[in-house]
């Protein structure tokens, strides 16, 4: 097989079974890892360490050995974990009143607002709502019964109002940034994900979505992760959320993105080789085990598994070293993989999950093949299934959003979690810190003061980030 002036060759079997929907592969055994050396002192590198003494009287001792008998050894050094439970207070705040005894003037001292006005929650109590909920997937009912447990009488619709009224008012200011800031990428990934919502206007059971962009696996610095909740999956979100965004946004094969590319001069749609390589994982699986190694479809897995593991190389390259790389030695692997799908797909039968397989292949190899001009591009979109993942974890245990104003308040608040956690930040830190924060700047013109509440600002408390265990060493 050809490409490029290159000879590549692919092991493909002379006999090729029938790619039938059949029953499904027995699961494969998997042994457990054996446990790495030095693994307990890697997993407490970064944790406080609190020195308990314990040692004897000098009375005890003599006792023992008689006066001055005894000398002392190196310590015997145990290790042992320490919980401490949730703790709950009542922060009660007197604030000093001052009126001068010549004039009507009257003065407070200094004291932080609140948070809600008339409401108990703080900025400590609300982030630990946000971070149960949103980065852990407790739901409020069973927050409510923990709070219980602790003597603590919050209701579920007291936590949902805080947290709706705390997104909108405050962390909304920071999500619009992180938006613009987004725009400033040349890579963008996106996804989407339908999602429940009760109370929309609409009949029970109408979908919803909740849709995620994010910046490009390849930038490991400054990550960005956003979502948008919107009630439809029709093309005039992502036309909107992207409307000010040129360059390149990688996408699974969903038509609507590739409607905007063709809107646009200043947008380009890459594909998703882990879409295409799904296809035929699925067809594998849907033939007897005995078949499954000699199909169509097996060989094209290799075919594409040979594309990721020449890419794996490049990971750590620079952006332009990357792309050099590529023309060179994972152009011709893709070059030869399309001749191939175009040699067989009439031989396989139609609409076999193979020749959807295949089909998919061809239908998407415009924007397949997108990564190999732009060191910057990844060659899949997994790292927005994740954060979609992400969110689908939480969607499973709560089920459905109760209003449209919770939706959009979700939206806003997975994002900080989200854009926290790819920046190595601590959320429930990060949340608390926002939320103390962003209250005494909202009478602001200036919105320069946010560029310090960055999840990458290096003006964030060290109590937000999460220990770097490689400087520790």
């Amino acid at each position: 097989m050809e490409a490029d002036g290159k000879i590549v060759f692919f092991n493909e079997s002379e006999a090729v079974a029938a790619e039938e929907n059949t029953e499904e592969p027995e699961a494969v055994s998997r042994t457990k890892p054996k446990k790495k050396q030095g693994k307990r002192e890697e997993d407490l590198d970064g944790i406080p360490v609190v020195v308990v003494e314990h040692s004897m009287a000098d009375g005890e001792l003599e006792d023992r050995f008689g006066k001055d008998g005894w000398k002392q050894l190196p310590d015997e050094v145990y290790r042992r974990y320490s919980f401490t439970p949730a703790k709950i207070e009542v922060e009660e705040h007197h604030v000093k009143v001052y009126a001068g005894k010549e004039t009507e003037e009257v003065v407070k001292a200094p004291h932080p607002q609140a948070l809600l006005r008339g409401s108990l929650v703080s900025p400590s109590l609300e982030a630990a709502v946000m971070n149960a909920k949103y980065v852990n997937a407790v739901p409020l009912y069973r927050q409510e019964q923990e709070f219980e447990r602790y003597g603590l009488h919050i209701s579920k619709q007291n936590m949902a109002n805080w947290t709706i009224q705390c997104a909108d008012r405050y962390l909304a200011v920071l999500y619009d940034y992180l938006h613009e800031k987004l725009y400033g990428y040349h890579v963008l990934q996106a996804d989407e994900t339908p999602v429940l919502v009760n109370k929309d206007g609409r009949p029970a059971g109408s979908k919803s979505y909740m849709w995620a962009y994010r910046t490009g696996r390849m930038y490991t610095e400054c990550q960005i992760v956003l979502y948008e909740y919107q009630r439809t999956r029709n093309a005039s979100h992502p036309r909107e959320f992207l409307k000010d965004f040129s360059w390149v946004c990688v996408t699974d094969g969903y038509q609507v993105y590739h409607t905007i590319e063709e809107e646009r001069e200043d947008l380009r749609i890459a594909g998703c080789w882990s879409h295409a390589r799904r296809r035929f994982d699925e067809a594998v699986k849907a033939l007897p085990k005995q078949r499954q190694n000699d199909s169509r479809a097996y060989l094209a897995l290799t075919m594409i598994q040979a594309i990721y593991r020449e890419e794996k190389q490049l990971k750590d390259l620079p952006a332009d070293e990357r792309k050099t790389r590529r023309q060179l030695s994972v152009k011709p692997l893709v070059e030869a993989y399309f001749t191939w799908v175009r040699e067989n797909l009439p031989k396989v039968p139609p609409k076999s999950k193979t020749w959807e397989g295949l089909s998919y292949s061809l239908n998407q190899e415009k924007y397949l093949k997108v990564f190999l001009e732009d060191g910057e591009v990844p060659m899949d979109n997994n790292a927005a299934e994740q954060s979609i993942r992400r969110f689908c974890i939480g969607k499973k245990n709560w089920v459905m959003i109760d209003a449209i104003a919770g939706a959009k308040s979700s939206a806003i608040i997975y994002s900080i979690a989200e854009t926290a956690k790819a920046n190595n930040l601590k959320p429930y830190d990060y949340f608390e810190f926002l939320l103390t924060e962003i209250p005494k700047h909202l009478d602001d013109t200036d919105r320069s003061f946010l560029d310090d509440l960055l999840p990458w600002s290096p003006s964030l408390p060290e109590n937000c980030r999460k220990p770097d265990k490689n400087e520790m060493k």
